[in-house]
């Protein structure tokens, strides 16, 4: 019996989604394997806080752009064969990242590469859609975003093996992938009657981008998710700076950070199996807003700071669940990977952006918060658009 027309999810759909979350894990590690480092890169080359941010920045570009055609590539191929390869393939700019470390144009280089590991949402969502019923994906896609707890991973293991040996991280890093490759290529499964489409890459993109809703739901997942992406990012550097953390406090408190968002991240899917997430994605943005004006005025990190911080957290992990709740909700299911890619891709986008402002502003100012007013602005536009439009946007036939 088809698993979307049942209340109930088969052993297999749940196989799938451990395998997928545990991809998506180790694939953002990867993805964020610069940015706990960053600081000992401005050191060791001499950068500046711009060059700095634009190190950590450039995977998170590429990675985002790189959800589109990886999600269109996954409607037709399947995750059976994607997850594998990216996997595989993301092995070569991890161990790259080695001989590269003493140059800071050969390490940009690398970033660039090293992006393929962040294009794996793309990848998931499609999967774990497809094994799940409606009233069970809300939940399910929330548990398969946890992975993005690689960056939290990332934030707080990275640097602890680096004191050991700088070369530690990136080998530990790639040969958990290439166990991942081979575990995923045996045991991972597509639906068997899963719609592959026939039409050609472009055309299909097209037809994704045509949809209304494509780019109302990009523009919410890149506040939320790009918050979360932003913060995974920037948030080691900001500690460093602003409150004059070392190293390896900045990246364990990033990785709380991280946290947080993972765990709130099936809160938002399950909260959006029982009311509708249009609902849910403003009550949390409406949150973010608030705590961003808070954390602009610079207060203490104990405890004022650290609970703005962490609340914000809990917003954008809530948030960016729920928006993919809504994606499963209006997206037909031959479309799905397709729409991933590109609401995926603006949400890797909205966190490539505020890393670089809040470089350049820092640099030019002094401070952080008119960076911080601005995301409190954008959080403030997402809620009244999701509970004013999101609302009566009916799902798809």
């Amino acid at each position: 019996m088809d698993s979307t027309s049942t209340s109930r999810p088969s052993s297999a759909g749940y196989r799938n989604l451990a395998l997928a979350t545990l991809g998506f894990t180790l694939t953002f590690w990867a993805w964020d394997l610069i940015a706990p480092l960053a600081g000992d890169y401005k050191d060791r080359l001499h950068l500046s806080s711009f060059q700095q941010s634009l190190l950590v920045a450039v995977p998170v570009l590429v990675g985002s752009l790189g959800r589109i055609p990886v999600g269109a590539l996954t409607d037709r191929y399947g995750a059976r064969l994607m997850f594998p390869v990216v996997s595989a393939l993301t092995i070569v700019p991890v161990l790259l990242l080695i001989p590269a470390r003493e140059s800071y144009g050969l390490t940009l280089v690398v970033g660039f590469l090293l992006g393929l590991g962040g294009t794996t949402f793309a990848i998931g969502i499609p999967l774990v859609n497809s094994w799940f019923p409606p009233a069970r994906r809300g939940f399910a896609l929330g548990v398969f975003g946890m992975g993005m707890g690689g960056v939290a991973l990332s934030g707080y293991v990275t640097p602890r093996i680096a004191k050991h040996d700088p070369d530690l991280p990136f080998l530990v890093v790639a040969l958990a992938l290439a166990g991942y490759a081979v575990l995923a290529a045996l045991l991972l499964r597509d639906r068997p009657d899963r719609p592959v489409p026939t039409a050609s890459l472009a055309s299909r993109l097209r037809d994704a981008g045509r949809l209304r809703v494509t780019w109302e739901l990009a523009a919410l997942y890149a506040i939320g998710f790009g918050g979360i992406v932003a913060f995974g990012v920037y948030l080691p550097t900001y500690l460093k700076t602003w409150y004059g953390l070392s190293a390896t406090d900045a990246g364990t408190k990033a990785a709380g950070f991280a946290l947080v968002t993972v765990v709130f991240r099936p809160v938002g899917g399950w909260l959006s199996d029982r009311i509708h997430p249009a609902q849910v994605t403003a009550g949390a943005l409406g949150l973010v807003a608030l705590l961003a004006i808070v954390q602009a005025f610079d207060p203490a990190m104990n405890p004022v700071g650290t609970c703005a911080l962490l609340l914000m957290a809990a917003g954008l992990g809530t948030a960016s669940g729920s928006v993919f709740a809504l994606v499963s909700q209006v997206t037909p299911q031959p479309q799905v990977g397709s729409v991933t890619g590109i609401v995926g891709a603006m949400g890797g986008l909205g966190g490539f952006v505020p890393p670089l402002v809040m470089g350049a502003i820092y640099s030019a100012k002094d401070s952080y918060s008119i960076g911080f007013m601005l995301l409190s602005d954008l959080a403030l536009a997402g809620c009244v658009y999701a509970y004013g439009r999101m609302r009566t946007v009916r799902p798809a036939s």
